[in-house]
């Protein structure tokens, strides 16, 4: 791991300590471990200079939990030169790794030839090559996010010109999956939810503007391969893109590429992912096919329906998300669990009736309602199981029974939502 910690994240833990002791001391044992937890126990430089993050539990770095790891520290990189060479050093792997293979979601930290053994096409620096969509979502809000705090200019060189432009190419070949994508992924003697049916293609979809993913953050299989949340994702990483390339790229012309592309993206959205729901009206879709079937449920893995404020994708405020919310946050919602010490959205991925720590924390970070946010603070302070860690899922009525003790990103969103309350002035001191 790092040698040394940058001190202005030292600093602010200290001082979110502090604040929660005064205003809120249930958070107060949890929130300096969880803040600094990514960069105390995940970040690694490597021996060549380069920066690799690990999930925690697993020895292999995700291009979506990378960037959700070190979200939080961003806007403190302009003033610590030591925590803006890692983030520029994490940017700088993503770029690596999605040039290196785009339809990956997992890699390893050298060409070591370590990870899963599945059916496709893989190569030794690969971790696992399950193709989603937000993966390729990750690098480009990192990027957009690092750029408008620090203003620095120079991340912008070829490499990442050519990375948007394989972003592209592999979201639009991914448009027509059936007819156009080289992609197949088979994987032998797991549960179903870990590969793809029809000899590694997945279930057929039709044209509609969206484009196709392989499986879901949750890294389960799609069952109707345009994934909506993800989509959403593209939309807005793509309107970041559009931005970063008309300011920096502007002979290339891929600036207005990315906005025809999210153009296309969004109005499949719109026309093929909203179902209207009894009692509840109009709502978002979690996946379609494109030819009128859909699957109604969330999950609590980012990107999901919850998140769209989150995402940017649309405001906290627009009725769309808000009986989208309201159907995501109810027992309509087959992943929606309740128990005695919590409530919230879960996952397919968990033990049944599981609720997932990011879950409840994206609940409170996409709520407008101080009562509801509080709610969820109550519902995290009782619910680590006396580690003082978030996890990934846990029992509801039997918070000790939780599944993965050392889950980075879910504690780097805790920070992040404690921080921002802090700043907000949530709490008066």
């Amino acid at each position: 791991m790092l040698k040394s910690i940058p001190k202005i994240l030292i600093d602010r833990a200290k001082e979110l300590e502090q604040y929660y002791e005064k205003t809120y001391p249930k958070m107060a044992p949890l929130v300096s471990q969880c803040f600094l937890n990514t960069i105390e126990t995940t970040v690694k430089q490597l021996e060549d200079g380069s920066y690799f993050v690990i999930t925690g539990d697993i020895p292999a770095m995700w291009l979506r939990d990378s960037g959700a790891q070190v979200r939080h520290y961003i806007k403190y990189a302009k003033e610590d030169s030591e925590l803006d060479t890692v983030i520029r050093g994490v940017l700088e792997k993503q770029i690596e790794f999605v040039l290196l293979d785009p339809y990956a979601n997992a890699f390893n930290e050298a060409f070591n030839g370590r990870g899963h053994k599945d059916e496709t096409l893989c190569n030794d620096g690969v971790w696992e090559r399950k193709y989603e969509v937000d993966s390729l979502c990750a690098p480009l809000y990192l990027a957009y996010r690092y750029w408008k705090e620090t203003g620095t200019t120079d991340i912008f060189q070829e490499n990442f010109l050519k990375m948007v432009k394989k972003i592209i190419e592999v979201f639009r070949t991914e448009q027509d999956h059936c007819a156009n994508s080289p992609y197949y992924f088979q994987r032998f003697n797991c549960v179903e939810t870990d590969t793809l049916p029809r000899e590694g293609k997945g279930n057929v979809v039709a044209p509609c503007g969206m484009t196709w993913s392989g499986f879901r953050p949750s890294d389960d299989r799609c069952i109707y391969g345009y994934l909506v949340p993800s989509n959403m994702m593209a939309v807005q990483a793509l309107r970041y893109a559009a931005e970063i390339m008309e300011a920096f790229y502007s002979a290339e012309n891929t600036g207005a590429e990315c906005n025809r592309l999210a153009e296309e993206i969004q109005k499949g959205i719109e026309e093929y992912a909203i179902v209207d729901y009894p009692e509840v009206g109009k709502i978002y879709a979690y996946e379609t096919d494109g030819m009128g079937n859909h699957v109604l449920m969330d999950d609590a893995n980012s990107p999901s329906l919850l998140a769209i404020p989150y995402l940017g994708y649309a405001d906290a405020e627009d009725e769309m998300y808000k009986r989208t919310r309201a159907f995501v946050l109810s027992k309509e919602n087959p992943y929606y669990f309740e128990g005695t010490m919590a409530k919230g959205v879960g996952s397919p991925h968990t033990p049944d009736g599981y609720v997932w720590c990011i879950g409840i924390t994206m609940q409170a970070l996409t709520s407008t309602n101080r009562e509801e946010i509080m709610q969820c603070l109550e519902m995290l302070a009782k619910t680590h199981g006396d580690t003082n860690f978030m996890h990934e899922s846990f029992n509801p009525n039997k918070a000790e029974e939780y599944t993965r003790p050392w889950f980075a990103w879910a504690n780097s969103l805790l920070g992040e939502l404690l921080d921002k309350l802090m700043e907000e002035g949530f709490f008066k001191e």
